[in-house]
């Protein structure tokens, strides 16, 4: 069965090649089998697709006749055998992480020169977390103070997983690459972390007795973060460097998803506030200058004779601020005409009069 490269790779039939380098880009990294959550099968599925469409005469064949063209009359060229495409024959320009994918993992995962650097395949790994605010501090900001525990470098060790005394050789599994080579078939050659000193191309001979060869131990640390003013419910702050520390000192990023308080008497809608107050027939009626609390107190409201119940007022400037802009929106106050449910005497005849006057 003919497979769609252009779905694979997720663009359209006239993308550009900047396009299609892109796309490649984005899922190779998702789904190197080296990282966490890789996935072997649509990696190898995702750079098959890379092969064809980044080359202009594959991609025109592929065009034409679709990736089993060699059934077509491509014979020997074909994608089908893998023939001078993927990999197998003298010549070919065959699937290889040391071959010419170099310029792309060089970028990705720190491949320079057909070899992955070493230092780049253990970086810390990121954080999330979450951290609650009142309604108040998301409209102006705040800071915030948290402990966190996470990997740090050894102190027993300093951070190179030997126990203190103990030579470190290289390995002698990969030879101090850090990686082996492993043959999948048509002339594929895998290269994946070296099993016997996990990446690293050396060795203790013996390991640290506190983090176990690690380099890295679980300890508490004191974080600090700034709350801009205006972030809303679900939105995330990152921290750079603040993640999980690596065994050769690199670090993750810590990433702090907000989660606001819902307050009882406002609401938020984008930028602007929304409130509702209570006022009487008479007020409504008469006119009246009334209290409305607002996020910064109290002010006075003007209300015009004859005001309708439902009727939306426009505080300016009294919304939330701006995320990393300047001012702020505004607080939309909507009146409700409260209705009596009950009426004295005098009342009821008060209102029995108004109903004569009015008809």
């Amino acid at each position: 069965m003919s497979k769609d490269y252009y779905k694979i790779l997720g663009v359209e039939k006239g993308a550009s090649p900047e396009q299609i380098k892109k796309a490649f880009r984005e899922l190779a990294h998702k789904h190197h089998p080296d990282k966490s959550g890789g996935n072997e099968a649509k990696f190898k599925e995702i750079n098959e697709a890379y092969q064809v469409l980044s080359n202009p005469q594959k991609r025109q064949q592929y065009d034409q006749f679709g990736s089993d063209f060699s059934q077509a009359g491509g014979g020997s060229q074909g994608f089908g055998g893998f023939a001078n495409g993927f990999g197998g024959g003298a010549g070919n320009a065959g699937f290889n992480f040391e071959g010419d994918l170099g310029d792309i993992f060089g970028d990705l995962f720190g491949m320079g020169g057909g070899r992955r650097n070493r230092s780049a395949q253990q970086t810390g790994a990121d954080i999330q977390i979450g951290l609650t605010i009142s309604f108040h501090d998301a409209v102006f900001g705040t800071e915030k103070t948290f402990n966190l525990e996470k990997d740090q470098p050894c102190s027993h060790c300093k951070g190179n997983g030997a126990e203190p005394g103990s030579k470190i050789h290289t390995c002698a599994t990969c030879h101090g690459s850090g990686r082996v080579t492993q043959n999948i078939g048509f002339g594929i050659g895998f290269a994946n972390t070296c099993p016997t000193c996990h990446g690293e191309g050396k060795k203790a001979e013996k390991n640290c007795s506190v983090c176990h060869g690690r380099g890295v131990t679980k300890e508490q640390k004191t974080i600090k973060i700034k709350i801009p003013a205006g972030i809303d419910n679900g939105q995330s702050i990152r921290l750079t460097g603040e993640g999980q520390v690596a065994k050769n000192g690199s670090t993750g990023d810590l990433y702090v998803t907000v989660q606001v308080i819902a307050d009882p008497n406002f609401v938020r809608q984008g930028y602007d506030i929304i409130s509702q107050k209570e006022i009487s027939f008479s007020q409504a009626a008469l006119g009246d200058k009334i209290d409305i609390e607002t996020i910064d107190g109290k002010v006075k409201l003007k209300i015009p004779e004859g005001t309708q119940s439902g009727k939306v007022f426009r505080l300016k400037g009294r919304g939330v601020s701006h995320v990393n802009g300047r001012g702020r929106g505004d607080q939309l106050v909507k009146v409700i005409v409260k209705t009596p449910s009950r009426l004295s005497k005098k009342e009821k005849q008060l209102f029995e009069e108004l109903q004569k006057i009015s008809q």
